[in-house]
């Protein structure tokens, strides 16, 4: 198929290709995924982002193209994953914007918004690395900007575009020795080359290749011996920054007011924190990805500009440990400080560990830890000041008493509960002094409701309600505020206790009694009852509540 000309109807069937061919290949990919300690595997995060932009183009119907690059930008943005995915993003939030309001393209105006892209791209990636998906954009940018003077036809120059992505994905080892060394190119790069195949073969009008799953078993079964060995390559104790944060802000006018957005000022004060930075941003919101030593302290800086929202932390410490079989010991030399928490679950536990927790300490309503238990702790911590959060009103005694007997410098943070507890560890700063930081950790914890659904283990009357043994209860905040047999419908009213119309988000713990499907129902009716609420989940797997909800 030749065509001089490029409008909104072909270049959605050609992002609809991109996305099925990337997903195709999404297990193929993520085996090149070599770096010392990856974000998330690189196909996997790219198929969730590209599949997020062509979701939002399926919506549309439309022949304008700058119409459908606009909504595919949008949509890669709001579903941008890791490293990989965020530049994804950016690339053609380049080259929407260089479409300038365009109905139709010309293979010089195709040319040109990929250049654009590659230049929003590099913008921003605060310290850009060659040798990834940015160079084999710019090589395939560059040539498409030069083929556009004599060739006038889209689909050829595609085809011209596809042929150096994968000439210049094949140079990456030698401008990456991490590349060169395990003997594969970059992981990013070959997803963008996927995703340039699937917009070829839309143009061409022929369907997407399947992959051959053999050379997929087989790549790997080679590839992940490959991750391994580039995994050795560093010991855990070399990793600076030790937690993978991705987060968004949206906007908020009364506080852009107090503290205007620069995008650019805002992206050099990030980079004092930690590296792998990635600040993007539209009129609406700002997403980053950053590698931080204290997640909750670059959330903080977002937060002046509005909510925050689509928070992600991850262990990268935990990650090298667990890939290249390192045994955990106790560091020998004290760090300054250290946090200790308690609570029940597998998810509570890795979501306070992803926040920086040193120590994570199994216990909650029906396995109050003893003084000697947070004591042990405390040692296990083993830092010089020593913060410690009960989350459950029966735990803080203990705690104070396991504070007083410390030999170190040590605080309670007097949290009640589990959402208490995490908003206070956002709230830390590694350069204050331990009663600064008990003061406004406290201070945090207190600004958010915290909402459960247990059930009753005996027929009472309490407060004017009368509760039937075995009927589910919801507590705001430690009140009993609703009773019903059935699960779901004691959830809908604990809600329209809790959230006001100054609510922003919600945060689900869902316990391990609770199922996919009763979150699944609970997300659906918040989004159509509490049309501004934001709705985060986490899989706390903790044992006695159904549910802990979070209300900010």
């Amino acid at each position: 198929m030749t065509s001089e000309t490029l409008n909104g109807a072909t270049f959605t069937q050609m992002v609809l290709a991109g996305a099925h061919h990337l997903k195709n290949n999404a297990e193929k990919i993520d085996t090149l995924n070599v770096f010392p300690v990856p974000d998330g595997d690189t196909g996997t995060n790219m198929n969730l982002s590209i599949t997020s932009g062509a979701d939002e183009v399926k919506k549309l119907n439309s022949g304008n193209i700058s119409e459908v690059a606009t909504a595919f930008s949008k949509g890669l943005l709001m579903g941008a994953r890791g490293n990989s995915g965020v530049i994804l993003s950016q690339l053609f939030r380049g080259f929407a914007k260089g479409i300038d309001q365009k109905q139709s393209l010309s293979a010089e105006d195709f040319a040109n918004a990929f250049d654009n892209g590659v230049n929003t791209a590099y913008k921003a990636v605060m310290k850009p690395v060659e040798g990834t998906i940015l160079t084999v954009a710019k090589d395939a940018a560059e040539t498409a900007v030069i083929e556009s003077e004599t060739e006038k036809d889209v689909t050829a120059l595609m085809e011209k575009i596809v042929k150096e992505a994968k000439a210049s994905l094949k140079r990456t080892p030698e401008l990456l020795p991490v590349l060169k060394e395990v003997g594969v190119v970059d992981s990013g790069g070959q997803g963008l080359v996927t995703i340039y195949e699937g917009f070829l073969a839309a143009l061409k009008g022929e369907e997407v290749p399947e992959p051959d799953t053999d050379d997929i078993e087989m790549d790997a079964m080679v590839n992940a011996e490959h991750h391994k060995i580039a995994q050795d390559f560093m010991d855990t104790s070399e990793i600076e920054y030790g937690y993978c944060t991705e987060f968004m802000v949206r906007f908020e006018s009364d506080k852009l007011k107090k503290h205007p957005f620069d995008e650019e000022a805002f992206r050099q004060e990030l980079s004092e924190h930690g590296d792998s930075l990635l600040v993007v941003a539209d009129d609406e919101l700002v997403k980053v990805h950053v590698h931080a030593e204290y997640p909750g302290e670059v959330m903080t800086l977002g937060q002046r500009f509005g909510a925050l929202t689509n928070m992600k932390i991850e262990n990268m410490r935990d990650q090298h440990t667990a890939i290249v079989g390192e045994n955990r010991t106790i560091p020998q030399e004290k760090t300054d400080y250290a946090i200790v928490t308690v609570g029940m679950g597998s998810g509570v536990k890795e979501l306070f560990q992803s926040l920086g927790a040193a120590v994570v300490i199994e216990g909650g309503q029906t396995m109050n830890p003893s003084t000697q238990d947070i004591t042990g702790a405390i040692q296990e911590a083993n830092a010089n000041n020593v913060l410690i959060l009960p989350n459950n009103k029966n735990i803080v005694m203990a705690a104070e008493q396991a504070a007083k007997m410390a030999e170190v410098n040590a605080a309670v943070v007097p949290t009640k509960t589990i959402p208490q507890g995490i908003s206070a560890m956002l709230a830390f700063h590694p350069e204050a002094a331990i009663d600064e930081n008990r003061q406004s950790m406290e201070a945090a914890g207190k600004e958010v409701k915290t909402g459960q659904v247990t059930y009753a283990i005996r027929d009472t009357t309490i407060d004017g309600m009368t509760i039937e043994k075995d009927h589910f209860m919801g507590l705001a905040d430690g009140s009993i505020k609703a009773s019903n047999q059935d699960k779901l419908e004691t959830v809908k009213s604990l809600l329209a206790e809790m959230i006001t119309d100054d609510d922003e988000i919600l945060t689900i713990l869902q316990g391990e009694d609770a199922s996919d499907e009763d979150v699944n129902i609970i997300e659906q009716y918040v989004d159509e009852t509490y049309e501004d609420i934001e709705v985060e989940v986490h899989k706390g797997n903790q044992p006695i509540y159904a549910f802990i909800f979070s209300v900010e």
